[in-house]
């Protein structure tokens, strides 16, 4: 698992991000409005997008670890945006596109995509998490079949924020039974499975 292979679709090509990438990433990591809604501070300079290639995805694709895509438009192959699976548990499901590029439907198109590549690769579900105050997010779950399972609040770092969350899953091997639930205890996420009714 975490191959990140090449994907094509109608519109756009998803692969991994390379070294020659660092100014495509630079434009969206530092796209404010792209980046309200994620975890970390927008980055500002050439070596922060360096360091942010090297650490997020070169080292993972190395380790394959996850899925990391680079979101690229058919013509010119260049990203415009993201498509990260982590490589926990939780198979966490998330994406980002400059904002010149929504409205589109390439957020759906890609991870679509992404996702019809997990269902191949083995991978039995898929969880996605949207901020309450971004709905347009929660949009795109939906159009990809993701089911609503319940929302829970969290102090964000490094931004340091309470934010309450919308908790998005799709079971990609038909189990329809099964939950990924927050353990607000432990602060980590565990399975719960319900016994298969006959």
């Amino acid at each position: 698992m975490g191959d990140t292979s090449r994907l094509e679709t109608e519109r756009l090509i998803l692969r991994r991000f390379t070294p020659w990438d660092v100014e495509a990433l630079l434009l969206i990591y530092s796209d404010e409005k792209t980046n309200r809604f994620l975890p970390w501070f927008p980055i500002r300079t050439k070596a922060e997008a360096e360091r942010l290639l090297r650490e997020r995805y070169l080292s993972a694709y190395e380790r394959q670890e996850g899925y990391g895509y680079a979101v690229c438009l058919r013509e010119d192959d260049r990203p415009v945006g993201y498509v990260h699976v982590s490589p926990g548990d939780s198979h966490d499901l998330g994406y980002g596109l400059r904002n010149d590029c929504w409205g589109r439907g390439i957020a759906t198109e890609a991870a679509g995509a992404v996702l019809e590549q997990l269902r191949r690769d083995g991978v039995p579900f898929v969880t996605a998490t949207h901020d309450v105050e971004n709905p347009r997010s929660g949009a795109v779950m939906r159009r990809l079949g993701m089911r609503y399972c319940y929302s829970y609040g969290e102090q964000w770092q490094p931004k340091d924020l309470w934010v309450i969350f919308r908790m998005y899953q799709l079971n990609l091997d038909g189990r329809e039974y099964r939950v990924v639930q927050a353990d607000e205890a432990a602060g980590v996420l565990t399975i719960e499975i319900e016994a298969i009714r006959t």
